[in-house]
């Protein structure tokens, strides 16, 4: 991860593609949310002990919106860049992009949500502080004692 944001690579195989040999619509969103959950993976590890050690807290994808520009087709190399757009108490919005090399072919706003027990939680301060974006990387207001 770097102030651009958490890339992931990804390579297109015969399953990611349908009968027209383009790359399935679905297969984006599978390959968005590796690139997620790499990101948490490299700041917070992996997202089972993040579950168990936080009580139960998971993350949901609340809301999406994309923007499939162009098709990646069979062996294409891409990546999955993955950055903090916006934190809020209890759930963070994310930009994803899957690129070919310079040139953007799927663009993403997600929306997620942290969950426990069914119910929206606070994001944890150690991850809060974690997927501040580098631009919003001031002091953070401490958080009453509760």
């Amino acid at each position: 991860m770097d102030d651009t944001g958490h890339s992931l690579a990804v390579r297109v195989y015969y399953e990611d593609t349908d009968f027209s040999g383009f790359v399935y619509h679905a297969s984006y969103l599978r390959f968005m949310e590796r690139g997620r959950t790499e990101l948490l993976r490299s700041l917070a590890g992996d997202q089972s002990d993040l579950h168990r050690d936080a009580q139960g807290l998971v993350f949901v994808v609340r809301k999406m919106g994309i923007d499939f520009l162009r098709p990646a087709i069979m062996d294409d190399q891409l990546t999955v860049v993955t950055r903090t757009k916006a934190l809020r108490g209890a759930s963070m919005t994310l930009a994803q992009e899957v690129r070919r090399g310079d040139e953007t072919l799927v663009a993403a706003e997600v929306t997620v949500a942290c969950v426990r027990d069914g119910r929206a939680t606070r994001l944890p301060d150690s991850l809060r502080v974690k997927l501040t974006p580098p631009e919003d990387r001031t002091e953070l207001p401490a958080r009453p004692a509760s």
